[in-house]
C-alpha cells in the first residue's frame, strides 16, 4: 500500500517537474521574437547589417583577387629588362592582372626617363590602386559608427514610451517595467553588435590592404634597382 502511493507521489513529481519545464519552453522566445519586440528601428539597423555583409564580401573578394601574383613575376621583369627585351616585359605585366603588375608597366613606360621622374609615374600609379582598394570601405566605417546610436536611440524612444503608459495608466507592475525595459533594450544590443561586426571586417579589410600596399612597395623598390643594373 505504502509503495502504491509512493508511486502516486513520484508520478505527480514527474508531471509538474514536465509541466515546468514546459512553461519555461513556453515563455522563453526565439531569436524572431526577440528581434520583432525591438521595434521599428530594427528596421533601419537590419539594412545596416546587409549594408556591412554586402560591402566586406564584395571588398574581400577585390581585395583577395589584386593579391594574386605569379612569385616569379619580378624575375621574369628583371630577366627581360636585362636582356634588353623591354617590350616582353611590357606584355607579361599588361597580361597580368594585379596592382603590382600595372605599377611595373608604368614604369616600363617610362623607361629612358630620370630614375626620379620613374619613381614619380609609379608612385602615382600605386596611389591609384591603393584608392581602388580601399573604394565602399567608408561604408563600413559608417555602419559600425551609427550602428550603435540607431540602438541607443531606439532604447531611449522605448524608455520614454514605455513610462509616458506608467504615467497616463498609472497602473504598473514590477514584471510589467522590466518586461518593457528587456525589450526596447534588444534594439541596444542589435546595434553593438552589427557595430562590433561592421569594426571587425573594416579592421580585417584595412590589414589586407596594407600587405598589398608593403607588395607594392617592394616591387617598385626592386624595379628601380633592376632599371640601376648594367644591362647584358
Amino acid at each position: 500500500m505504502n509503495w502504491f502511493f509512493l508511486q502516486i507521489g513520484a508520478t505527480d513529481t514527474v508531471k509538474q517537474t514536465v509541466g515546468a519545464v514546459t512553461d519555461a519552453s513556453q515563455q522563453s522566445m526565439n531569436v524572431m521574437d526577440m528581434l520583432t519586440r525591438g521595434g521599428p528601428l530594427m528596421i533601419p539597423l537590419a539594412a545596416l547589417f546587409v549594408l556591412a555583409v554586402f560591402f566586406f564580401f564584395e571588398r574581400w573578394l577585390s581585395i583577395r583577387k589584386s593579391s594574386h601574383l605569379d612569385p616569379n613575376f619580378m624575375n621574369i621583369i628583371r630577366d627581360n629588362i636585362l636582356s634588353g627585351n623591354v617590350q616582353s616585359a611590357r606584355a607579361l605585366a599588361r597580361n597580368t592582372a594585379n596592382p603590382v603588375a600595372r605599377m611595373i608597366d608604368k614604369g616600363l613606360q617610362r623607361i629612358g626617363k630620370p630614375i626620379d621622374a620613374i619613381e614619380k609615374s609609379m608612385e602615382n600609379v600605386g596611389k591609384l590602386e591603393v584608392y581602388k582598394m580601399e573604394k565602399n570601405l567608408s561604408v563600413l566605417s559608417l555602419v559600425y559608427g551609427i550602428a550603435p546610436m540607431f540602438g541607443f536611440l531606439g532604447t531611449i524612444f522605448g524608455m520614454l514610451q514605455l513610462f509616458y503608459n506608467i504615467n497616463a495608466s498609472g497602473d504598473f507592475t514590477p514584471a510589467q517595467i522590466a518586461g518593457g525595459i528587456y525589450t526596447k533594450m534588444i534594439t541596444s544590443a542589435s546595434g553593438l553588435i552589427i557595430g562590433l561586426l561592421a569594426y571587425v571586417g573594416y579592421n580585417f579589410l584595412n590589414a589586407q590592404i596594407d600587405k598589398n600596399v608593403n607588395r607594392m612597395e617592394a616591387a617598385s623598390s626592386e624595379f628601380i634597382d633592376i632599371l640601376q643594373e648594367p644591362t647584358r
